[in-house]
């Protein structure tokens, strides 16, 4: 039975499965990673940018096997295959270039306008790696390769490249998505150096419709200081016009691209993530930006060494409903109305608008609806915010004596409980009485995840008391229906298990069955075979009568009640699983012989 060609297209694009790999979006800090099992059978964590990868190589190998059946699935597969270009190895792009310009030479020399192999890609993925002789490829004929490849894919719509780029190479690569491109693109990660922000800001002007950007950029060379090396020339105070942006990712220096970006026109931004790094001394203006593209945003991630003011921050975002924040950072004390020993405020006898005297009154409100906790916690807001139901925490790292943690506090006891004291200062604000609307707190650390199972959970000893910490976490987080979750998702403080003690908890479960099944409706006949003693100097009277009537009514029920085909659902105790809340948040050939020679030649 011969099918349609639409059908089995139909079916090879059900079984590529690539719709997670052309959505438009970047994963953020809100993604969930996973549990998985390394090559040492350790439980390790694979971020949602690795599990990426692993679906771009498994939907390759699908594609590959259908490319290998026959003549017809190799004719129908090609564009399957051409569509999403994966590389973790640079020489594939040398391979892959040959293969499009012998097609764009073959099909020019027949005179025919077939479409050629790049027509069907739409994402490009190129992972980082470190070029080395050993691999054959240098920066420069690389660059080479992937402009060429650029050319050849005029409906490329999403562009990730993860290799640190030189500025030179940069701007190659930018000048061919803007050439070939630039009506289709959507997506773009670039990792460049921190000399390239003036290319960056052309790139993004010849490409206006870009709707998620996530730039990297490397610490600038040390020969020279920051403010003596970034010279953006023509490229300073241009006012570029993003009307589709809706997410924005800025990691490493770039302190003077965000200062650039205040003046920009951002209508659609809903989205902006901020990670530092490891500097401690390059604070970016967060507070400008926010202060021009603050009003509509959505999420805001912020993770960086030094302390930002969150309050005015989150005073800016009105609108915010997932805000991420280093759970590390100490804030000073809160200034709030003072109050008087009857607990009433003092009046201020100086001039003031009625915005002032309305967060006055509201700011005291916050104070006696915080009551005894208010010595316990730091101030997040000025004033509740009305919208954020889920916040993520960075850092956390000391909090519970795991890891490196536990080497920091023995080395830096003092520096260890200040950190610590923060976090529980910053940990009891995520409350009802800031946020009202709070839902869920996310401890967004893989590493101290991974630390933890290692430790196999916290540690409780004289220096360190991570076991009481967490427990008095989750105390409050259930008292006020908050869910406290960690980076995968699941409840925090539940850990991956190995096969051995899944059974042992099988056992235990399947136990505690055994022992219910005397309180099923099965040993209700059981219980009532107990012989009520006879009632002394009245054995035979009408009381006793009854009694032991409806007692022999109630045996025969029992014998004769059929089991209820509701018991296997609802259980004995009617112990029902608690409900999860919602998530947050999240390529052609040529011909024959060239298909078979492209891939035994691409395959690993």
């Amino acid at each position: 039975m011969e099918l349609p060609d639409e059908i089995l297209s139909q079916i090879f694009d059900l079984a590529a499965d690539e719709d997670v790999i052309f959505r438009h979006g970047l994963p953020t800090v809100m993604a969930e990673a996973a549990w998985f099992k390394n090559a040492l059978n350790e439980w390790s964590l694979r971020s949602p940018q690795d599990a990426i990868n692993i679906i771009q190589r498994r939907s390759y190998a699908t594609k590959k096997a259908i490319m290998l059946t026959c003549k017809t699935w190799r004719r129908l597969g090609s564009e399957f295959l051409y569509r999403c270009l994966f590389f973790d190895n640079p020489s594939r792009l040398h391979i892959l270039c040959k293969i499009m310009e012998l097609d764009a030479e073959n099909n020019q020399e027949s005179g025919q306008s077939s479409i050629g192999l790049g027509w069907w890609t739409k994402r490009i993925h190129l992972t980082r790696y470190y070029a080395s002789p050993s691999r054959g490829v240098s920066e420069e004929d690389m660059c080479n390769a992937l402009s060429t490849i650029v050319r050849h894919c005029p409906n490329l719509s999403i562009f990730t490249v993860e290799w640190p780029m030189p500025s030179a190479i940069f701007g190659l690569v930018a000048d061919s998505l803007f050439k070939y491109t630039r009506k289709a693109l959507h997506t773009v990660h670039w990792h460049v150096s921190a000399e390239a922000i003036p290319k960056v800001i052309w790139a993004l002007d010849s490409l206006p419709l870009v709707l998620a950007a996530h730039i990297e950029f490397d610490s600038p060379a040390q020969t020279t200081e920051l403010h003596e090396s970034l010279h953006l020339g023509s490229a300073q105070d241009i006012a570029l016009n993003l009307p589709y942006l809706q997410q924005l990712t800025l990691r490493g220096s770039f302190s003077e691209f965000l200062d650039q970006t205040v003046e920009w026109n951002l209508p659609g931004l809903r989205n902006l993530s901020i990670d530092c790094g490891h500097s401690r001394t390059d604070t970016p203006d967060i507070i400008g930006f926010l202060e021009k593209h603050g009003h509509k945003l959505k999420i805001l991630d912020l993770n960086s060494i030094p302390t930002l003011e969150v309050p005015d921050i989150l005073e800016l975002c009105p609108q915010l409903e997932v805000f991420s924040f280093n759970a590390d950072w100490r804030f000073q004390a809160p200034t709030l109305p003072a109050m008087t020993s009857d607990g009433l405020p003092i009046a201020d006898d100086s001039p003031s608008d009625g915005i002032s005297r309305q967060r006055r009154r509201q700011s005291n409100t916050m104070r006696l609806s915080l009551g005894s906790y208010f010595n316990e916690t730091s101030i997040l807001t000025r004033t509740p915010h009305p919208r954020i139901h889920t916040i993520g925490l960075h850092g956390l790292l000391y909090a519970f004596g795991v890891g490196y943690g536990r080497i920091f506090s023995t080395e830096e006891p003092f520096r260890s409980r200040v950190v610590r004291r923060s976090n529980d200062l910053n940990f009891g604000a995520l409350n009802r009485a800031q946020f009202p609307q709070l839902r869920c707190i996310r401890i967004l650390s893989r590493t101290l995840l991974n630390d933890l199972n290692k430790a196999d959970g916290p540690v409780q000893d004289d220096e360190v008391d991570g076991m009481d910490r967490w427990e008095r976490w989750w105390d409050r987080c259930h008292e006020s229906n908050i869910r406290l979750e960690d980076c995968t998702g699941g409840e925090f403080g539940e850990l991956p298990q190995d096969e051995e003690d899944e059974e042992k908890d099988s056992e235990e479960e399947e136990e505690g069955q055994d022992e219910s099944e005397e309180y099923s409706s099965d040993g209700y006949s059981d219980e009532w075979e107990v012989q009520v003693p006879a009632i002394e100097g009245n054995q035979d009277g009408p009381h006793t009568q009854e009694l032991r009537q409806l007692i022999k009514e109630c045996q025969a029920m029992a014998e004769e009640r059929e089991e209820s085909a509701f018991t296997g659902f609802i259980g004995p105790a009617f112990h029902l699983a608690p409900s999860m809340p919602l998530s947050t948040d999240y390529s052609g050939v040529a011909d024959e012989s060239t298909s078979a020679t492209a891939l035994d030649k691409m395959a690993d």
